[in-house]
C-alpha cells in the first residue's frame, strides 16, 4: 500500500465541543464548496467563507485542501459501515434477500452526493489517517460478510474467506462506478444485476 502523505495530516485534534464543532464546519462546508465549484476552484479561501471563520482559523485545523478533501474520505469510510445486517433473518430468508441487502446497503451509503463521491475517488489524497480508515474499514466489513455467509445454511462456496472478500470488492468498487459517474443504466437495473450474480455466486451454481 503507498506511503501517506504527512502534509495531508490535520494540525489540530479537537479536544473541546467548540473546536469538533469548528472542525465539522469546515468540513462541511468543503463538502459544499467542492460540489458547487469542483475541486480546482475549490480554494480554502472559499471554504472558510462558507464557513465563517477566517482563513487563519481554517489553517489551524487542516494545512491545505488536500488533507481537509482526505478527511471527507475518511468520514466517508467511516459512515459505510454495514447496517443492516439486522434485518437479514438467516433462518428463513434467502441467498438472494441477503445479497439484496448487502447491495442495497452500499448503494445508499453513496447515493447522497455522486458529484462529491465522483471528487474524493479521483482526487483524494492519501493520508495516513485514510490509508487506516480504508483498512479498518475492510476488515472489518469482510468479516460481518464472512459472519453472514458462515451463518447462512445456503451458501456453497469453497473458501469463506475468499467469498467475503470477493463480494466486498464487487459489490464496492461496481457501486461507487455507478454512483460516481451516472449513466443510462437505471439504479434498479443494476442493483438486480448484482444481486443476481452474486446470489448465483454463493449458491454454487455453475
Amino acid at each position: 500500500m503507498p506511503s501517506a502523505d504527512r502534509r495531508l495530516q490535520p494540525r489540530r485534534k479537537p479536544r473541546q465541543v467548540r473546536a469538533e464543532l469548528t472542525r465539522e464546519r469546515i468540513l462541511t462546508a468543503a463538502a459544499h464548496v467542492f460540489t458547487e465549484y469542483g475541486y480546482a476552484a475549490g480554494t480554502t479561501n472559499r471554504i472558510a467563507e462558507r464557513a465563517r471563520i477566517s482563513i487563519g482559523s481554517l489553517y489551524q485545523y487542516f494545512p491545505n485542501k488536500d488533507a481537509i478533501l482526505a478527511e471527507l474520505m475518511v468520514r466517508h469510510i467511516d459512515r459505510g459501515a454495514l447496517t443492516r445486517t439486522d434485518r437479514i433473518d438467516l433462518s428463513a430468508g434467502s441467498l438472494e434477500a441477503m445479497a439484496r441487502v448487502l447491495v442495497r446497503d452500499a448503494i445508499d451509503h453513496h447515493r447522497e452526493d455522486p458529484h462529491l463521491l465522483r471528487i474524493m475517488i479521483e482526487e483524494a489524497p492519501l493520508s495516513q489517517e485514510l490509508l487506516d480508515a480504508i483498512d479498518r474499514h475492510g476488515r472489518t466489513r469482510v468479516g460481518q460478510v464472512r459472519d453472514l455467509l458462515a451463518r447462512h445454511p445456503d451458501v456453497r462456496v469453497r473458501d469463506l474467506d475468499t467469498a467475503a472478500e470477493l463480494i466486498v470488492s464487487t459489490v464496492e468498487i461496481n457501486t461507487h462506478r455507478l454512483m460516481a459517474h451516472p449513466r443510462t443504466i437505471p439504479v434498479e437495473t443494476f442493483e438486480n444485476e448484482l444481486v443476481d450474480m452474486v446470489t448465483r455466486y454463493l449458491r454454487g451454481d455453475q
